[in-house]
């Protein structure tokens, strides 16, 4: 097989796992319109459609399943074999790619991992915050990180924080005219501050849990969000109560800009860890990787 065509298939395979020349494009550092050209080519090359293609998406034809699943293990497999002869290096080198939330990528991965790459040049690092639980091995993550109690059993999973709690809060402002809720049912007379899920479309259900009972109230409010840091900023301005992690939070609840309701249904949660699969064999990045992220205790 002439190189050239070995490109074409790897251009296919980029184009039919996104589902998108767009996106397909950027990640192969391409132009569309070439890609486009290439994978046509391909096809009249073989005399069958691969991928059929409207102004909104892009999907795989029943030829283009076959040819996918036939090939592109052995391209990951390459590829993979070619990661681990990186490795052997002297110096850690080459990505590392991480699906999080948001939270967990602010307040432990980058503190942790900053130093890493200031100190070892030849490795990059991909944090991708995302609130929809990822299926890492065919998303092509290195590892994932979650709330203990999110990952499943045929993970390694290794704890990267402790144990946390989450607040509703609000600001002095907001609770001049009203009173506190006592317990969580009582959120359905306040504004809320809501965290759009992009993934979903919804919002985020509140969960509160006290003795061995666990509520969870879909909130009202006039104000919605699709970051924390802007629920926070929300809460500061007096606009409605936020369910934020309590160390999001602590430093102005300590200071008297925001006040804290309901600590008694609010109980610690599971810590973060981070998993991935054990079949794989990581690079002496990851490992570098793993470690930083390792929780030890304080």
């Amino acid at each position: 097989m002439r190189r050239e065509n070995v490109n074409d298939y790897l251009a296919f395979i980029a184009v039919a796992r996104e589902q998108s020349f767009t996106k397909a494009a950027a990640q192969l550092g391409v132009s569309q319109s070439a890609l486009s050209y290439t994978v046509r080519t391909l096809e009249e090359r073989l005399g069958l459609r691969l991928l059929t293609r409207t102004t909104r998406s892009v999907s795989v034809t029943e030829a283009g399943e076959r040819l996918l699943n036939r090939i592109a293990p052995h391209f990951d497999e390459i590829e993979s074999e070619i990661a681990a002869l990186s490795g052997m290096r002297d110096k850690p080198a080459g990505t590392v790619r991480i699906t999080t939330v948001e939270h967990a990528a602010e307040t432990i991965l980058w503190p942790r991992l900053a130093p890493l790459l200031l100190n070892y040049p030849d490795i990059n690092i991909e944090i991708i915050s995302e609130y929809a639980l990822k299926d890492i091995v065919a998303d092509r993550y290195d590892a994932g990180v979650r709330l203990g109690e999110q990952v499943d059993k045929d993970m390694i999973s290794v704890p990267i924080a402790r144990d946390f709690r989450f607040a509703v809060v609000g600001a002095p402002s907001y609770f001049a005219a009203r009173k506190p809720p006592v317990t969580p049912n009582d959120l359905t007379e306040h504004s809320c501050l809501k965290l759009r899920l992009p993934t979903h479309g919804g919002f985020y259900i509140w969960e509160f849990y006290k003795d061995g009972r666990e509520l969870k109230v879909r909130i009202e409010g006039r104000a919605a969000f699709s970051t924390l840091c802007m629920m926070r900023q929300a809460a500061l301005d007096g606009l409605g109560l936020a369910y934020l992690a309590e160390d999001q939070v602590d430093a102005a609840i300590q200071e008297g800009r925001l006040v804290q309701v309901l600590a008694d249904w609010s109980p610690p949660r599971p810590a973060y860890h981070l998993y991935y699969p054990s079949r794989r064999q990581h690079s002496p990045a990851f490992a570098l990787v793993l470690d930083a992220l390792r929780y030890r205790g304080s």
